[in-house]
């Protein structure tokens, strides 16, 4: 998979540690091993994305197993819709808990010498991944101007990210594969019971994407029990909800103990050729 400039969209070429295109256009290549791909006169602010300690919060739940069901699952479609994908890509990749796990699943199961590459627009959180994964390949980039190259991309998942329909259409190649997660009806729904007094539950609406075809859709629910502090914690810390929260809420939460509904849908949509 080839990654072109954020700014002339010319191929990038790697020389020694940087990317660099024909209209001499440089990206330095970070001692962890990752690019960064967003030229500061695209950033909206001076850090975008989940900050260090959201992000920290997310490593650590992830870490402990809490959503590896999840992982599973998305792994078990990539081997059911994508067995022969070579180049695969994570968009809103974070630490690259999914990608890392995708990645191993597909090398133990296919046999073949397949590429992943992660794209997050959070540096602190492809800083990490690129030091903990080396042997994937991670830039910091945004999902509505991907640096990568036309029809380049054989299967893409995408994890709650939002992204742009043309740059999904512009970079999964024709036969292509895409997974998107995103919260099913009842998500978290005990958690915003003890915030909103009238919760609403999240859409039950597929998602349709033009030039794609709508191939199949699961559900993925089982019930979350956390009773350890520090696992609370870093669930509250690592979701919106965490700033709707006063400190006595989350005392309390973190007192008494949190059983919440974890509810995922599951959309798999092949591109149209």
């Amino acid at each position: 998979m080839s990654y072109i400039c954020p700014i002339c969209n010319a191929p990038l070429v790697e020389q020694q540690n940087a990317w660099q295109c024909e209209q001499r256009h440089q990206f330095d290549c970070a001692k962890e091993g990752y690019v960064n791909l967003l030229p500061v006169q695209k950033k909206k602010t001076k850090d975008p994305g989940d900050n260090k300690e959201m992000m920290f919060a997310r490593r650590e739940f992830l870490n402990q197993g809490f959503y590896q069901p999840l992982s599973d699952k998305v792994n078990q479609l990539a081997l059911e819709y994508a067995t022969e994908a070579n180049q695969i890509l994570d968009i809103g990749c974070g630490e690259g808990y999914y990608s890392h796990r995708l990645f191993q699943t597909l090398q133990s199961v296919t046999q073949t010498n397949c590429e992943l590459y992660g794209l997050d627009i959070s540096k602190s959180a492809i800083r990490y991944a690129a030091k903990r994964y080396s042997t994937l390949h991670f830039c910091v980039a945004s999902a509505f101007e991907m640096p990568f190259a036309d029809n380049s991309v054989d299967l893409a998942i995408r994890i709650y990210a939002p992204s742009k329909i043309e740059e999904l259409q512009r970079v999964i190649k024709p036969g292509g594969v895409l997974i998107t997660v995103s919260p099913g009806p009842m998500h978290h729904y005990a958690l915003k019971k003890k915030i909103y007094s009238e919760p609403k539950l999240h859409s039950e609406e597929s998602i349709i994407l033009d030039g794609f075809r709508y191939l199949a859709h699961e559900a993925l629910g089982y019930s979350l029990s956390l009773t350890r502090a520090e696992d609370i914690d870093h669930f509250l810390n690592m979701t919106p909800y965490a700033w709707k929260l006063s400190d006595s809420q989350k005392s309390q939460i973190i007192e008494q103990g949190l059983e919440c509904e974890i509810d995922f849908k599951i959309e798999i949509h092949q591109r149209e050729q």
